[in-house]
């Protein structure tokens, strides 16, 4: 049956290219809909950004027809700008007048009456979500981009069965079709008793980890078995990008530096160590603020920082000498790496939760031959208010790289900061 979806403003600010996304169904953006977005192109940004491709969208559809009686879609359902001179409808005495909100929910009180189709509200506001129901309208999340997070994220698969651990044992290998369950390329199988072993990249075998609990990269060992699968796929060159989602205080920062530094200063297979994170909102404009570029981003790359001394110290060096040479090592924010290519680098982005699907996309697209790419950041802690930890540009990109040859993912849940941050984890 065809429905009437109205589409809210972050959902067009969140994926611009969202047009095509609900098959043949009516999409409806209401008039104080556009006026938001008129607001948002001027920022600076990917809101910004979106705002303006969501604006020349909807300009270039004016050709195919006029927008206020709906413009068929290459998805087979139409899209029309809703506009009303006056309104039969009402909402209820307690809902302000005045809020754009408010507006939209009697855009869409009026088209349930006029167009006699089920009406559906998509939003990433939660807020707008249930101010709809409240007021007997239905409401859904926009869900494309959304994956769920389940235990084929973690990147491990657990076979605690003793004739497999004894033929791993024995043959130093194992098919993967002697398992029980399908495991993907670069994944970890767990056949426990400490017995680990890791999928080849073309997805047939599994094999002994290299990483032992004794590797040490510039003085940084594994703690726990996760750390060292995770020092597994950041030393491996055949893997391209590698996804570490992990809740505060598991070490991915750390580690993820210490194998970059390795690689780069040590192994040299690669020019430069290059680390990224993101200003929030992402490509947030910092010149208004006193000093210069370094003095400015500072308050943002201090536990970038802090992971580096701690290594620099191990090796008995100079860590401001080595960054003010800028040869090896460069740390910078993410708003700077649009436009750019990126080859022979050792790339790590942190905090990458607060990336949309689309800023994910962008940078990734921006490797260029010979560059490892690390995503790391925890799906639990976001700043960004139109992401949530099913729709962040980590998650979603770690779901779809999953079972690919050049890439892996492992989830670290153990705390390893100090027996005083674990404890607070489990107690606070």
């Amino acid at each position: 049956m065809i429905k009437d979806f109205i589409l809210d403003t972050n959902v067009l600010v969140h994926d611009p290219y969202c047009f095509d996304n609900f098959e043949d169904n009516n999409l409806i953006i209401p008039f104080p809909v556009l006026e938001e977005i008129d607001k948002l192109k001027k920022n600076s940004g990917s809101v910004g950004q979106n705002a303006r491709k969501v604006n020349r969208f909807l300009d270039s559809l004016r050709s195919k027809g006029r927008l206020t009686e709906g413009v068929r879609l290459e998805s087979g359902g139409t899209l029309r700008i809703a506009v009303f001179n006056e309104f039969k409808s009402q909402l209820p005495p307690f809902a302000a007048s005045g809020y754009k909100d408010n507006a939209i929910l009697l855009y869409m009180k009026e088209l349930e009456l006029v167009d006699k189709l089920p009406v559906i509200l998509v939003s990433k506001d939660i807020n707008m979500r249930v101010k709809a129901d409240i007021m007997g309208m239905k409401a859904e999340d926009y869900l494309h981009d959304k994956v769920e997070i389940d235990d084929k994220l973690s990147g491990v698969h657990t076979f605690d069965d003793s004739a497999l651990r004894d033929k791993f044992i024995d043959r130093d290998e194992l098919s993967v079709d002697e398992l029980s369950d399908s495991v993907g390329a670069n994944e970890f199988v767990d056949f426990g008793k400490g017995i680990f072993g890791r999928v080849t990249p073309d997805g047939e075998m599994i094999v002994p980890l290299e990483v032992t609990m004794d590797t040490s990269n510039w003085g940084i060992k594994p703690r726990n078995y996760e750390q060292m699968m995770a020092m597994e796929l950041l030393l491996d060159d055949r893997v391209r990008v590698v996804f570490i989602p992990g809740i505060a205080g598991t070490g991915k920062t750390l580690i993820s530096l210490a194998c970059g530094l390795r690689k780069v200063v040590d192994e040299k297979k690669y020019e430069r160590l290059l680390v990224a994170r993101p200003i929030i909102p992402m490509g947030q404009d910092i010149g208004y603020l006193p000093g210069s570029m370094e003095e400015k981003i500072d308050p943002w790359m201090t536990p970038i920082y802090d992971n580096l001394y701690l290594l620099f110290s191990n090796r008995h060096m100079d860590m401001d000498s080595f960054l003010k040479k800028r040869e090896q090592l460069e740390v910078e924010v993410l708003s700077y790496i649009r436009g750019r290519s990126i080859p022979n680098q050792y790339f790590i982005i942190d905090e990458a939760q607060n990336l949309s699907p689309h800023e994910i996309k962008t940078i990734i697209t921006r490797v260029g031959e010979n560059t490892k790419i690390v995503v790391i950041g925890d799906p639990y802690q976001i700043d960004n208010s139109y992401l949530d930890a099913y729709s962040n540009g980590l998650t979603y990109a770690a779901s779809r790289f999953r079972d690919k040859e050049l890439a892996g993912h492992i989830t670290l849940m153990k705390g390893e900061r100090s027996e005083l941050a674990s404890l607070a984890a489990d107690l606070l």
